[in-house]
């Protein structure tokens, strides 16, 4: 039977890349000579550190242009509070979201059955999986997530005949 899996993945190492050209370019920039301004990652949450609000909007910019850069798409990024540490200096929490939540693995399936395609969802774990009869069935069901989800990106995977 035809499937394919529906998920929401990032890729660490891009992640980590993004993160240490956002560090060696606030480090070459003038505007954050002698300013504590930086971002730490561990797995998938970032913290960026800096001297201010401003600066930290700033550095939050950089962290979206090398994001984009890398091809990551920005709408897995979750901002959090901005916390005061010491001072003026702020940090703040930015949390990158994989898997697909359970809140909207039920949207999926709920859009798919509404669809009265003649396929089959089912939600395991942060994985969304799709059964069809027809390869064709599979692909329309793909063409209606892929325009009626967009609040976090999907990839499909592991689409077998």
């Amino acid at each position: 039977m035809p499937s394919f899996d529906i998920v929401s993945e990032v890729d660490k190492q891009e992640i980590r890349n993004a993160v240490d050209q956002l560090n060696k370019e606030v480090s070459a920039r003038f505007d954050f000579k002698g300013s504590d301004a930086r971002a730490e990652q561990t797995d998938y949450e970032l913290y960026l550190f800096a001297d201010d609000e401003f600066k930290l909007d700033q550095v939050t910019d950089i962290l979206i242009a090398r994001f984009t850069k890398r091809e990551i798409d920005v709408r897995c990024l979750e901002r959090g509070q901005i916390e005061k540490i010491s001072g003026n200096k702020v940090k703040q929490k930015v949390t990158v979201k994989t898997g697909v939540e359970s809140d909207l693995a039920k949207k999926i399936v709920k859009l798919i059955k509404d669809s009265k395609l003649k396929v089959q969802a089912s939600i395991q774990g942060e994985i969304v999986r799709i059964t069809g009869a027809k390869r064709d069935v599979l692909q329309e069901a793909i063409q209606l997530v892929k325009s009626r989800i967009t609040e976090l990106p999907l990839q499909f995977r592991n689409f077998r005949d």
